[in-house]
């Protein structure tokens, strides 16, 4: 008998071998070590869509788990450090303290499995029950100027909706991409989360990232960038979100606390050199303050160039033919800009500014520089007026410093931003100093606005009739 059992063991084995040597050869995924960096994009977004099946069916308290694991991750404080310095290094855009400020931000502040709120209705024909679930896999495409941070904000939304995520970086951000996407896998596995449940290809390309789009296994794209990867994802046929380009204007009339706004205009102005896409980009003051704002501006930090040749040379420095910015140049320091004019400054300088007309390209192009133009207005209504020109109908981001709450919101109904501060720095508006939550993936072209969980869920309906209300 004990024979008999051996040789069926012995058998059963066999036919297991040739079972699977008769097999075609699947999709393995990449060793643990790998950490959800693969080499194609068919790999990372395969070993996505295994990852969400098993998510799925994941509790919410689960869920938590995970964003808390994220959390914790990132705010360690090496890994903080790491990350935050890496960005700059890499990227070459923006400034180390204002990246440690915005991936804690990110961390601390998006939003987890609280922001899917149920929606329930009951009377005589029972229960309805509308929640917040999943699309599945979600293409995600982020940028060079907030690598880091937005893959930790989209990470936290996108997973606690239930959702896994394949990103396509910037090609310039690929390394501290790369890093950090290991770093949060890791967290995520030790707190018994299932495999990849963010991913990434190693070698970031326009080639990929088109791939990832067409892939049907990609459900949901989400685009953090400029005109042209909004435009691409919007006309892709998939379901679509698209956190685009911004010019944000500020307007400054006679009844603000001047002192006070030049601080705080210059404090958002210069924030990461002015690479969030929420900085303020154009001034637009009314004549009878200018002059005392642009002394209380310089006192912060501000090098006023009153020249208008050279504001010309600043102009063809860091601009290109065509009038659009240089990359060369976007997120560079006020002091280094200068430097390349050939004006020394030390680094208590942090913003330039220049008074020009409201036609002129440093007011109607967005640069992501520490360049900021001035527009000497009569009134303010004029001023709201010229704002909403600048702004070019992006309806991203507005600031305005007044007492007069009549144009407050007379200039909040015309400008119809996502983010409208008033009487603050603009990263007050995504919870530096503000409440709310925060977000770095600002949809402003497909109106989601500011970004949490449930934008990037579909909204389900569930019915049991003739039972289980019990007014």
């Amino acid at each position: 008998m004990d024979m008999d059992i051996k040789v069926i063991e012995q058998m059963i084995e066999q036919a297991l071998k040739e079972l699977k040597n008769e097999q075609p050869k699947a999709f393995a995924p990449a060793p643990v070590e790998h950490y959800g960096v693969f080499k194609t994009m068919d790999e990372a977004i395969s070993a996505s869509e295994k990852a969400q099946k098993e998510l799925l069916f994941s509790k919410i308290q689960q869920r938590q788990k995970y964003v808390d694991a994220i959390r914790a991750a990132v705010l360690k404080k090496e890994n903080l450090e790491l990350i935050s310095r890496l960005a700059v290094e890499e990227t070459e855009i923006g400034c180390y303290e204002h990246k440690l400020i915005k991936n804690r931000l990110a961390a601390e502040k998006t939003p987890g499995t609280e922001d899917l709120a149920t929606e329930a209705v009951t009377g005589d024909h029972g229960l309805t029950l509308v929640e917040y679930c999943p699309f599945g896999v979600i293409g995600a495409i982020t940028p060079t100027t907030n690598p880091t941070e937005t893959i930790i904000n989209n990470s936290i939304s996108m997973i606690a909706g239930g959702n896994t995520v394949v990103f396509s970086p910037h090609p310039r951000a690929k390394k501290v991409s790369q890093m950090l996407v290991k770093m949060l896998n890791k967290a995520l596995l030790e707190a018994g989360a299932p495999e990849n449940l963010i991913t990434m290809v190693e070698e970031p390309s326009i080639e990929n990232t088109n791939h990832m789009i067409e892939n049907p296994k990609v459900r949901l794209l989400v685009a953090t960038g400029g005109p042209s990867i909004v435009k691409k994802v919007l006309s892709s046929g998939k379901k679509a979100i698209g956190a685009g380009a911004g010019n944000p204007p500020v307007v400054v009339d006679s009844t603000a606390d001047i002192e006070k706004a030049a601080a705080d205009i210059i404090a958002g102005c210069s924030f990461d050199n002015n690479v969030p896409c929420i900085a303020e980009k154009e001034v637009f003051a009314v004549d009878s303050i200018c002059d005392y704002l642009i002394h209380c501006m310089k006192l912060n930090g501000a090098f006023e160039i009153t020249d208008q040749s050279l504001t010309q040379k600043l102009v063809a420095l860091v601009t290109t033919e065509k009038g659009g910015p240089k990359t060369s140049f976007v997120g560079k320091s006020a002091k280094y800009i200068l430097n390349q004019l050939g004006i020394s400054v030390d680094d208590s300088i942090r913003v330039i500014i220049t008074e020009v007309p409201k036609d002129h390209l440093l007011v109607q192009e967005e640069l992501m520089m520490p360049i900021l133009p001035i527009v000497r207005v009569d009134d303010v209504d004029t001023a709201i007026e010229y704002a909403h020109e600048a702004e070019h109908g992006n309806r991203h981001t507005a600031m305005m410093h007044s007492r007069d709450v009549e144009k407050l919101s007379k200039m909040a109904k015309i400008m119809e931003t996502t983010i409208f501060v008033k009487n603050a720095p603009s990263y007050a508006g995504i919870g530096v100093g503000g409440e709310g939550h925060t977000t770095f993936t600002i949809a402003g072209p497909t109106g989601e606005g500011l970004t949490s969980a449930r934008s990037f869920c579909r909204k389900r309906k569930c019915v049991m009739t003739d039972a289980f209300s019990i007014r």
